[in-house]
């Protein structure tokens, strides 16, 4: 069993709201390969450092995996860690009634103005490349996104519309839409209208081809069933392979359910954030 360690976030920029943290690693030199990090449904991005939401000088250990901004550094990456629309600091606290998991109200607004919650988290993922492009210590050449569940979601929409983005490792979201989100509940910020009609979940991020993806899932997950991801992967494996990059495309598989699994991602993300130049 690893021992937990308490972290070392001294190297860790905190930006204004709505929050943002900057992971640079000690282990490295300038310019850094750099990972955008997306949480999902969790209490928010200090889940990505290990430390408390509401006092930050307060440590916590992280359950599968989820602490991206640690992982990336101890591995020689830096990590921008943003805040999502709806979750953490960046939830709803006006409303007398909040859903579950905080995401309703913004889903609800968002479609109201024509948009999706999917769309504007998007865009926030497209700002925060934005402001790395101001600085020098991190190299565009490897800049990858990653995220687990909710924040694989926006893994996966960002590397199929953001065409800087040059690596993706969305975990614990893809999968056929027929095979999940379709068949079991999921939370609302989920659904684009009308995509179905167009194209599945491997189409949408087929667009991201050539560029390397590694793709996490977990073998007894329940919400995004393997026979699903596996189908999925069939397909994306196809649109790789027209594309002439079949072996850019890979699926990793841990033994557990719906969360990330570090050691058995990160060789392989490393290898393709490695070869990027």
């Amino acid at each position: 069993m690893r021992t937990w360690r308490p972290p070392d976030v001294s190297s860790v920029t905190m930006l204004p709201i709505p929050k943002r943290l900057l992971c640079l690693p000690r282990n490295a030199q300038p310019p850094y390969p750099v990972m955008v990090c997306v949480q999902g449904h969790t209490t928010g991005v200090h889940v990505s450092i290990a430390v408390e939401r509401d006092d930050n000088r307060k440590l916590f250990k992280v359950e599968g995996d989820r602490d991206f901004g640690l992982g990336c550094m101890a591995r020689g990456v830096a990590a921008f860690c943003i805040e999502q629309r709806s979750f953490g600091e960046r939830r709803e606290r006006v409303q007398k009634h909040i859903a579950e998991h905080g995401c309703h109200d913004a889903t609800m607004h968002a479609l109201m103005l024509g948009r999706t919650l999917i769309g504007e988290r998007v865009f926030d993922v497209d700002r925060a490349i934005d402001y790395l492009e101001t600085r020098r210590d991190v190299d565009l050449r490897r800049l990858g996104i990653m995220g687990n569940s909710g924040g694989g979601t926006i893994s996966l929409f960002s590397a199929a519309l953001l065409r800087r983005i040059r690596f993706a490792m969305p975990s614990c979201y893809f999968c056929t839409f027929r095979d999940s989100i379709m068949s079991i509940y999921h939370c609302m910020d989920n659904y684009v209208p009308g995509l179905l009609l167009f194209a599945e979940m491997p189409d949408v991020l087929g667009l991201f081809a050539p560029r390397p993806v590694v793709i996490v899932a977990g073998k007894t997950d329940e919400i995004f069933p393997i026979a699903g991801v596996r189908r999925a992967f069939r397909h994306l494996k196809a649109i790789y392979r027209g594309a002439g990059a079949e072996e850019r495309c890979q699926l990793v598989v841990g033994p557990d359910g719906h969360r990330f699994y570090a050691n058995l991602a990160w060789p392989k993300a490393l290898k393709e954030l490695g070869r990027l130049t």
